[in-house]
């Protein structure tokens, strides 16, 4: 009988997973990106290592390693949502609040609240490292299209929301830089759409944060 291809493709996941160090590491990315250099602390690896494991799961489609987009120098690793769907993952995180957060707080950070807000009891704000004057029109207009009610009308700053329980998700790799990795602290690389702005890119950034924060609420829970 002829092997469905469906199943070798489940297979292979199955085989790139059946190694602890790959599985945690997918577990870790299934809450948000993370830059090899941090992999490869969180594990205790060698760089060689490291590119072993991470070849691995990127042959199978796991995984796939983007460039920052605040300074291209730097990588990021995320996963591949598709092949996600076909696993049962444990990850789980605990948070009594989501704080999100990106450098200005005008478009990233508070959409993502919005949808969050919309998809989860577990309360929400939003912040920026160096919040601008005013959220930007097309975050606004975006969010009224598809019947988001966002937080508030205007910014904050970080240091006069976050608390420590929070858990932090930085929706900008500025922020994430600035803030640099903590226990409490989820990276996801997303572009700025205000650097574009257009309703295209708006719409593009706000279909990868619900992607995002859909994941994220599956295995939130609060303390």
């Amino acid at each position: 009988m002829e092997v469905d291809a469906n199943l070798r493709d489940r297979a292979a996941l199955h085989r790139a997973l059946a190694d602890p160090v790959r599985l945690g590491i997918v577990e870790l990315l299934a809450v948000g990106d993370r830059a090899p250099g941090e992999l490869g602390q969180a594990f205790g690896l060698t760089s060689n290592l490291l590119a072993h494991h991470l070849k691995v799961l990127r042959e199978v489609g796991l995984v796939v390693r983007a460039p920052s987009y605040a300074d291209r120098r730097r990588a990021y690793v995320r996963l591949t949502p598709e092949p996600l769907d076909r696993l049962g993952l444990t990850a789980s995180v605990t948070a009594p609040r989501v704080v999100f957060v990106c450098t200005r707080n005008a478009a990233r950070s508070p959409l993502a609240a919005a949808v969050w807000s919309a998809r989860s009891t577990i309360p929400v704000t939003s912040a920026g490292t160096h919040p601008g004057p005013r959220l930007n029109p097309r975050a606004i207009s975006t969010a009224a299209r598809h019947g988001l009610r966002l937080g508030r009308d205007g910014t904050a700053h970080v240091r006069d929301v976050v608390e420590p329980d929070d858990l932090v998700v930085a929706v900008c790799d500025n922020a994430y830089e600035e803030l640099g990795p903590g226990d409490r602290r989820v990276h996801w690389s997303v572009p700025d759409p205000g650097a574009v702005d257009t309703d295209e890119i708006f719409e593009d950034v706000l279909a990868q944060l619900t992607e995002r924060v859909d994941r994220l609420v599956a295995i939130a829970s609060a303390p």
